[in-house]
């Protein structure tokens, strides 16, 4: 996941402006990452950085943004996929080049052929102080040929395999860049004079900026005082969007290439109930995600929509870890059932996803013991069988639950009277796109390129790295 931004602001009054607005675009995106969260600013000598672990309004505070004064900006909030959860590993990092200075880089995604390129910088004499894919991304730009960073970046990103949207700093321009695929999601907007970009449209929309259009797949963009410029084209014969940003990634704030989520997710819940109806009192969603599809499904199929579900919005985001007895009672810490909608009913409970089967049990378990008569599982996407290796840390396939047993196997696991997935036909198209317009690997183990299928979200932890 992750969420990046950047800003770009040639004309301001206030020093921490872009700093500022850098700030307030990743409370949006925090719903991308909670592990850590850093902004690099310069003022077009040199680059700052302040980067801790925890959320963004655990990390800044206003002397921070003093620090980050300048007329550019980039931020990232982190959910870790290749390397794990420490301060090292936080982004943005900073590389330096003696000829070129500092470079600092946000990057949501997964560079999969990075052991592969660390090992030749390794050769090449490149130390690493990280065991972040991100830090290899860099070290690759950072040690191309090229009398500029234009001309270091054009060189170096044909390299890189998998997914990455990358936003770069350096004391003279920012970079916007998306993979060849268009994997993970990236957007241009404007605020007067400022030109940002963003991992999703509601980052720009919290900071009062227009939306202008997305990065296109494979597009380098360049922003300096003369506005953005594309200088560079890495574009594939296909388009690969993740279209588990449809269904669960993403805010449903957002417009994913000028389609609403929450509309989607709306679409997704009354084909669910074209394919899947049963006879029920309520129709209930699993909060956050999963709601519109629930409206969705209960708008089609006749059956109320009631909130069966309330979520602790904070529990998850806390430092202080639950005692072993605390932790027994797994999902009544994050959800409360509510008695006067389920008892006696016979419900169905719509979710976006089952990755390993471990929450959905649970849940059919509170609702049972909330006086639920029948509880009728809905989720809004087919199964999930294969690992994803662009960026989403979901399981390795061996705790994938449908990768080991069928779907009457699955409602069995997790106590359901009825179980129902949304066909993939059903979820491609009520994103208003084309399977081969976007990345369903897993779901269907076809993946956009080649991938190593032993890749750990560990892989780069097993060598010695400075600290």
């Amino acid at each position: 996941m992750c969420g990046i931004v950047g800003v770009w602001n040639p004309a301001t009054a206030d020093p921490t402006e872009a700093a500022r607005l850098v700030f307030f675009s990743l409370y949006a995106l925090q719903h991308r990452g909670q592990e850590s969260a850093g902004i690099a600013a310069t003022d077009g000598s040199d680059l700052r950085l302040v980067r801790r672990m925890g959320l963004v309004g655990q990390v800044f505070g206003e002397p921070d943004l003093g620090v980050l004064g300048g007329r550019a900006a980039i931020g990232h909030t982190r959910y870790s996929t290749t390397g794990s959860s420490r301060i090292q590993n936080a982004q943005p990092m900073v590389v330096s080049v003696d000829a070129l200075g500092e470079l600092a880089i946000g990057h949501n995604g997964n560079c999969i052929n990075a052991r592969d390129l660390r090992d030749e910088l390794s050769r090449e004499g490149v130390q690493f102080a990280t065991s972040s894919d991100t830090e290899v991304v860099a070290q690759v730009i950072a040690n191309e040929r090229g009398a500029t960073w234009d001309d270091r970046l054009t060189r170096a990103l044909p390299k890189l395999r998998g997914a990455w949207s990358l936003v770069i700093l350096t004391p003279s321009a920012l970079y916007a860049i998306r993979d060849p695929l268009g994997v993970r999601p990236l957007c241009l907007g404007r605020k007067g004079d400022a030109w940002l970009v963003a991992s999703e449209t509601c980052a720009l929309e919290t900071v009062g900026a227009t939306f202008v259009r997305d990065v296109a797949p494979g597009e380098v963009l360049r922003i300096d005082d003369r506005g953005p410029m594309p200088i560079a084209d890495f574009a594939a014969d296909r388009r690969g969007l993740c279209v588990f940003e449809h269904v669960y990634l993403a805010s449903v704030a957002s417009d994913l290439g000028g389609v609403s989520v929450y509309a989607t997710r709306e679409r997704m819940g009354e084909t669910l109930a074209d394919e899947h109806p049963t006879e029920a009192d309520v129709v209930i969603p699993v909060p956050d995600s999963a709601i519109p599809a629930a409206v969705g499904y209960a708008r089609r199929s006749g059956i109320p929509f009631r909130e069966g579900l309330i979520k602790n919005r904070y529990i998850g985001r806390t430092f202080i870890q639950p005692s072993p007895e605390l932790r027994q009672q797994g999902v009544a810490l994050k959800y409360n059932a509510l008695r006067d909608v389920l008892d006696g009913k016979r419900v169905v409970v719509v979710d976006d996803s089952i990755v390993r089967g471990s929450t959905s049990g649970p849940i059919v378990e509170l609702l049972r013991g909330h006086g639920a008569k029948e509880v009728h599982l809905r989720i809004c996407s087919p199964p999930i069988r294969h690992q994803c290796f662009f960026g989403v840390d979901m399981a390795r396939r061996d705790e994938l639950i449908a990768s080991e047993l069928d779907v009457e196997s699955i409602r069995r696991h997790v106590g359901a009277d009825s179980l129902g997935y949304l066909s993939l036909a059903g979820m491609v198209r009520a994103t208003g796109g084309t399977e081969g317009e976007l990345c369903t690997a897993c779901f269907t183990g076809d993946y956009l390129v080649p991938v190593q299928l032993e890749l750990a979200k560990d892989s780069l932890e097993s060598e010695k790295v400075r600290v």
